[in-house]
């Protein structure tokens, strides 16, 4: 698996749901030879959507990663999911990737799920070419999608490409192929062999004019990063090629543009200049800055890991893929080199772990032309081995630990309540959960002690089906499944203080202990509480104000009054205390923390804090009275509405327990003309008729 460091590409596939992210990595594969036809989304028979559930549906559900050569570089590629109840696979493949070809619709332009994966992509510092897809649809819209980009993700997009036409074959100027703005010439696509013969032509009359315009943008735009090319232009001399993609890609590779090209993936037409893109402008291991860690247990002493060979091993764990005969885990290999059979040690709980087989990662299949004896700085792979492991764990070298930062993952908004038939069925289903949330960081199962239920947990009611099959289909287990609930939060209206104490006659002590705290609804992100100290050691001693302190943090992760749900956004503030010289202890302070916590709940008012969802709606302007109306019955806010081509696309916020079947009636109420996609926004309290569903009257 040996290759030069600057060949490889690690890139990723990422846009909004339907956007056309599988087919463009079906052509992909195809023009690169990797394959000998091409799958189609509608059949089922791509290479990357592999699971039945993702056949059946026609979506991407799981992340899937391909390796085939074009030319002269070698490219590591991640099929990403648009749907948001999935975009947790986004944020890990983003968090190890170094490029990423961003696919657009040229109908509907920037959609909600777009906006999402942009800012993951800003968040990880992700060097970005666009694709705008679809250009022989009806109602395309090159320019009208070029400045959605550019006004609703704070972009700089720089057409390297503009379309022949635009729309269906019937239509007075349909799209027919691509203009290059760098070599100046007409691109078209062979549809006898699928679009993989490229022909060039001479541009003519009135599109060389319209070429000529906007390769005077472009131009203009690439003046601001050379000042070698810059003078060329001011001097009306030719500006070399080779030139030209030097300073798109050093500009790219800065993230002060993104090369923007078009097609039609669906059609074979605008893929293979992609491709090209991705080798010329998208950077490669060796363009990347060093990683930036810190020594294991130590925040203070940084470390960092050059991509090179030489550097000592370090990886980050992206994704875990369960099997009975042994979990495939998926790294990022970013500094050093990785050999079969031997050991590596994970930084963040210290643990030795096997590396017993490297694998070259392609989608979900294994196969013995795969495995490889060694890895180095900038591959991906498949190990099997680790057992302790978990995703966004660093695995490294022994003698030269490094932790990196691991990847964050938003939390579940709805859960729905799962059954076995039997007492037989219990532990397999429980042991199929744990293989299911390894898999998924964004799934949880809890069992409930009082009820006995497992109470699983996800992004949406898609993410639930999908986990409900999986364990029906998949691994045969006979359960039965309750309705979704939504994960409500708590917290207090009114900031309190109050004293909690300690005054008990134990059998063998008396235990004596005061302290003050002050609790308030802060900003702070997650759940449980945030606990600071003003108390000094002369009022508490420092062991008795721990143990306080500790207290406090547990009850804090715990439930509220309500209905038991986490606890959110509470600050709680130690301010004084009293003990005793002979009869004060840590297990006095314990109590005294709990009793004024407790105070503090019921003193403060509580309220129930239940999630809302950005909605983002596309639908004809004949059914928005419809549409606008059932939302305010839902409790929803109209945020806004604005055109977009013949559609009206509307911004709505509405609570998820009213959202339940949302799809299904959003289908009946536009004749299945208008579309929906929806996101959590966040926590804001709940109206009082629902706190009293939980028998909570106060």
């Amino acid at each position: 698996m040996a290759r030069k460091l600057d060949t490889i590409r690690n890139i990723g596939i990422i846009a909004h749901i339907d956007a056309g992210k599988t087919t463009v990595t079906e052509r992909m594969l195809y023009y690169s030879g990797a394959k000998h036809r091409f799958g189609m989304v509608d059949k089922g028979t791509t290479e990357t959507d592999s699971d039945p559930e993702e056949q059946e549906r026609g979506i991407t559900i799981y992340s899937a990663c391909v390796t085939f050569p074009w030319k002269d570089v070698s490219i590591n590629l991640l099929d990403t999911p648009g749907h948001v109840d999935f975009t947790a696979e986004v944020e890990r493949c983003l968090r190890v990737l170094d490029g990423a070809v961003v696919v657009f619709s040229a109908r509907e332009g920037v959609e909600a799920q777009s906006e999402t994966v942009w800012r993951q992509a800003n968040k990880y510092d992700v060097s970005r070419v666009v694709f705008i897809n679809k250009m022989d649809r009806e109602g395309a819209d090159f320019e009208g999608t070029l400045n959605e980009i550019r006004n609703r993700l704070d972009a700089t997009p720089v057409p390297v490409q503009i379309p022949a036409g635009a729309g269906p074959s019937h239509t007075a100027d349909p799209f027919r192929g691509v203009i290059d703005l760098i070599g100046m010439k007409l691109l078209t696509f062979e549809p006898e062999k699928d679009g993989k013969n490229v022909k060039e032509h001479k541009l003519e009359g009135d599109m060389l004019a319209e070429a000529q315009l906007w390769r005077e943008s472009m131009m203009e735009t690439l003046c601001e990063f050379d000042d070698e090319l810059m003078a060329l232009v001011l001097a009306e001399e030719k500006v070399p090629v080779e030139l030209i993609r030097k300073v798109i890609r050093n500009a790219t590779i800065e993230q002060l543009i993104q090369p923007l090209f078009c097609g039609t993936a669906l059609h074979g037409i605008g893929v293979q200049p992609v491709l090209d893109a991705v080798s010329y402008f998208l950077p490669s291991p060796a363009d990347m800055k060093p990683v930036e860690g810190i020594y294991p247990g130590k925040e203070d002493k940084p470390e960092i890991r050059k991509p090179a060979a030489k550097e000592p091993f370090c990886g980050l764990v992206f994704k875990i893929l369960p099997a009975k005969t042994g979990d495939t885990y998926w790294v990022r290999v970013y500094s050093g080199e990785l050999k079969a059979n031997t050991r590596v040690i994970n930084a963040g709980s210290g643990k030795k772990e096997n590396v017993a087989q490297l694998w070259q990662i392609h989608a979900t299949k294994r196969d013995r032309e795969g495995q490889v004896d060694s890895v180095k700085t900038g591959d991906i792979v498949g190990i099997i081995g680790p057992r302790d492991s978990v995703t966004g764990d660093t695995l490294c070298d022994s003698k030269s630990p490094i932790l990196l930062e691991s990847i964050e993952f938003p939390e579940t908004v709805i859960s729905m309540a799962i059954e076995p038939e039997s007492t037989a069925e219990r532990k397999k289903l429980a042991d199929t959960l744990e293989m299911m949330k390894r898999q998924d960081p964004t799934f949880s199962a809890d069992e409930n002690e009082d009820t006995g239920q497992t109470l699983i947990s996800g992004m949406g009611e898609l993410h639930l089906e999908v986990i409900k099959h999986k364990l029906l289909r998949d691994f045969n287990l006979d359960v039965k499944v309750h309705k979704p609930r939504v994960n409500y939060r708590e917290t207090i209206a009114n900031a309190v203080t109050v004293t909690g104490e300690c005054n008990r006659q134990m059998p063998t002590e008396q235990l004596f202990a005061r302290l003050k705290i002050s609790v308030e609804s802060s900003d702070h992100d997650g759940s449980g509480a945030l606990v600071i100290s003003r108390c000094s050691p002369e009022e508490v001693p420092g062991e008795f104000l721990m143990a306080a302190i500790d207290e406090l943090k547990s009850r804090g992760d715990g439930g509220g009054l309500i209905g038991g749900y986490p606890l959110s956004k509470l600050k709680i503030t130690v301010l004084g205390g009293e003990a005793h010289l002979m009869n004060s202890n840590e297990v006095a302070f314990r109590i005294a923390a709990g009793d004024a916590f407790d105070k503090a709940l019921r003193e403060g008012q509580p309220v129930l804090l239940e999630p809302i969802m950005k909605m983002d709606i596309s639908t004809p302007e004949a059914h928005m009275g419809d549409i606008v109306g059932d939302i305010q019955q839902r409790r929803g806010i109209i945020a806004h509405t604005e055109p977009r081509g013949v559609d009206t696309v509307i911004e709505a916020h509405a609570p998820l327990s009213e959202l339940f079947g949302y799809s299904s009636a959003i289908r009946s109420l536009s004749q299945g003309r208008a579309s929906c996609s929806m996101q959590p926004l966040q926590f804001l309290p709940a109206p009082p008729e629902i706190m009293k569903t939980f028998g909570f009257d106060e």
